[in-house]
């Protein structure tokens, strides 16, 4: 593609990783499907575990402006594409050995804004991007393959059988001295405020109390001093969850919630876990996320990441905020909905939070 222009190195490359894994130079490309719709949004779809990187250049006198997706694995077929309106033409090829780059290049006089640029992941398999805005059909939408097509990993039987036979005894969580910390578990939402509603009427401060309860046990038993924010379906507003925390000066403050898809979407589902501020924050996040995704074969690693939610960047000790999963979601909403797989959740949040504390001392 030759030299980006030195001017904008700086906001070059936009990279967005999702569990990376390398593919061998002879696999093929990673691209599956993408679309560039008429309002400027581009839309991905490539295989599992993908690792993209994304770039931009401004115009020169031989190119309009560009963006482009370098993907692993080598395309079989390379391709121009014309375009219309807006945009010049669409390239696919292989611009070294193992790579191929999906390259948009605008008509001349038509630029990109690259401050807006950002690279998405909406699903282990799924990205987009918004481009630039164009007044509404101002050209016809382009595209390769079905971009909205499903690939959900469903755990295998022989995994569901290994899940059943856990054995969630107490015994089995790690042993740290007693009665040396506190810890505030949040439910979020309740009462009138249900939060997400998914699938079948799956109601997020339902799934959310009953895991916070089992948490509160499990920690409790292990000579853990635990508050709850709210212990039954009553609306609690979020400056009264802080402020129980910083009260009594907790060690820590564990926020849990379930997650919904913007329109419902059935094939979007992850893990997740927020953190506002400071290394003990990442690390109980981490050690929280881990274990969640151990009990959650198949959804996908939403990953560890800093969020400004209200009840975790006003808390004075280390706090996180754990999404369990979508309850608009096909694979989580079905998980969610069964008592034996919270158990599994609250089980796994206990276990991240006593790692923590092992960690931390």
């Amino acid at each position: 593609m030759g030299k980006v222009n030195s001017y904008f190195t700086r906001f070059l490359p936009l990279i967005f990783l999702l569990n990376s894994t390398c593919l061998p130079v002879s696999s093929s490309s990673a691209l599956a499907a993408w679309s560039l719709k008429s309002n400027g949004v581009l839309e991905l779809r490539t295989k599992k575990n993908a690792y993209l990187k994304a770039y931009y250049q401004k115009a020169n006198q031989l190119y309009g402006d560009r963006f482009w997706v370098d993907f692993k694995g080598e395309l079989l077929n390379p391709r121009t594409i014309k375009g219309n309106g807006p945009v010049k033409e669409i390239r696919l090829g292989k611009p070294i050995s193992g790579i191929t780059r999906l390259v948009i290049e605008f008509a001349p006089q038509k630029s990109i804004n690259p401050y807006q640029l950002k690279l998405i992941g909406v699903d282990e398999n799924k990205w987009k991007i918004k481009l630039t805005s164009f007044p509404l059909n101002s050209f016809r939408t382009m595209k390769e393959g079905n971009v909205s097509k499903t690939s959900v990993s469903f755990p295998k039987k022989q995994e569901l059988r290994s899940l059943r036979d856990i054995d969630l005894r107490i015994a089995d969580l790690p042993n740290i001295k007693r009665n040396k910390y506190s810890v505030v578990i949040d439910p979020g939402h309740g009462g009138p405020d249900s939060g997400a509603v998914g699938i079948d009427g799956l109601k997020e401060t339902d799934i959310v109390l009953d895991v916070s309860k089992i948490v509160t046990k499990l920690l409790q038993e292990k000579g853990i001093s635990v508050k709850m924010t709210r212990n039954k379906e009553v609306d609690v507003d979020l400056s009264p969850r802080v402020a129980l925390a910083n009260k009594i000066n907790s060690d820590i403050f564990v926020s849990i919630h379930a997650n919904a898809s913007r329109g419902k979407k059935r094939n979007i589902n992850g893990i997740e876990t927020f953190y506002y501020s400071g290394w003990k924050g990442r690390l109980l996040a981490e050690k929280i996320q881990k274990e969640i995704l151990k009990v959650s074969p198949g959804s996908p690693d939403r990953g560890v990441r800093r969020g400004r939610y209200f009840v975790i960047k006003k808390t004075n000790m280390p706090a996180v905020l754990a999404e369990i999963g979508f309850v608009t979601g096909r694979l989580d909403a079905r998980r969610l909905e069964k008592k034996i797989h919270r158990r599994r959740v609250a089980f796994a949040i206990a276990k991240g939070i006593l790692e923590y504390f092992k960690r931390v001392g």
